[in-house]
């Protein structure tokens, strides 16, 4: 029963926990592909950018960080869809590869600007240890893990009913089957690109801002994460956002579990190369099924 516990205590509800995260991010790289048919790589600069506006609301005005949350989502949508209108607009009917190029140097700009207003130090948003709660049967979990996972569902909830109810939503996903038809429809693509990159560039923030809740902020968190987030991506189906949240979840949950001693004493895989679990997955995923788990669109 102990090594039950301890097996869910230290290894599975944590890796719930890097799941939700990861789902967060894989969601917007899912949207962007599915609507402009590119892969982002600024999206992990974009988390990062989040992140490092929420810590300037902790630090200067001595806010919660997880009422400086909002504020990060704000941030990184409108950086988003500043972005968009800058560096991908001009390139809108060039070759996608084009497009992945400026994503590049999007992803070099954001970084060098966080690092020229914030530093590159190590950062945190707190400091000193607190308890975990305890559950039943020696279970228990951290209270930085309680809110990333509910606040993850709330989100997942309000963009499941977003993409499903509301006319914007509709539209997103007309444009995700056939842009050229959604056109001739009558459908304002532009103001579709837009939400996408709201959502998208809102959805990065939120990830962010928990991934350096649950460890530490650095210039390069986003940059780190974006294996995963893309193989969470791909192993749900590229373009589908509810298979990002699946692949998410997977991801994270396999990358922690992976690290647990199942044969000997010592890790199945060190910590330090969690993310080759991630690269494993991808890898396995499209040689095995392209398309992903919800056959999605192929890279």
């Amino acid at each position: 029963m102990q090594a039950l516990a301890d097996f869910m205590n230290l290894y599975f509800l944590p890796g719930v926990a890097v799941g939700c995260i990861y789902a967060l991010g894989a969601v917007g790289i899912s949207l962007i592909f599915a609507i402009l048919r590119f892969a982002h790589f600024a999206h992990g600069d974009v988390m990062t950018f989040g992140a490092y506006v929420a810590y300037s609301l902790v630090a200067s005005l001595g806010w919660s960080v997880y009422l400086a949350l909002p504020i990060a989502v704000i941030a990184g949508a409108l950086v988003s869809v500043v972005v968009d209108r800058l560096a991908y607009r001009p390139f809108r009917k060039s070759p996608g590869i084009i497009v992945v190029i400026a994503s590049f140097g999007v992803m070099l700009v954001l970084r060098s600007l966080v690092q020229l207003i914030w530093g590159v130090d190590v950062l945190n948003y707190e400091t000193g240890i607190r308890k975990p709660v305890e559950l039943f049967g020696g279970f228990r979990i951290a209270q930085k893990h309680i809110i990333i996972i509910l606040v993850s569902v709330v989100i997942a909830a309000g963009l499941h009913w977003f993409l499903s109810r509301s006319r914007m939503g509709k539209a997103m996903r007309a444009m995700s089957d056939d842009a050229d038809l959604a056109r001739i429809s009558g459908i304002d693509t532009e103001r579709v690109v837009r939400w996408t990159w709201l959502i998208g560039g809102g959805l990065a923030a939120a990830a962010g801002v928990f991934a350096g809740i649950n460890s530490k902020l650095h210039p390069s968190v986003g940059w780190d994460l974006l294996l995963p987030l893309f193989a969470a991506a791909i192993l749900g189906g590229i373009g589908k956002p509810y298979g990002a949240i699946v692949g998410g979840l997977a991801i994270g949950v396999a990358q922690e579990v992976a690290t647990y001693p199942w044969i000997a004493d010592m890790p199945l895989v060190p910590p330090a190369y969690k993310n080759a679990v991630a690269f494993f997955v991808m890898v396995c995923m499209l040689i095995w099924r392209p398309t992903g788990l919800f056959k999605g669109r192929v890279l």
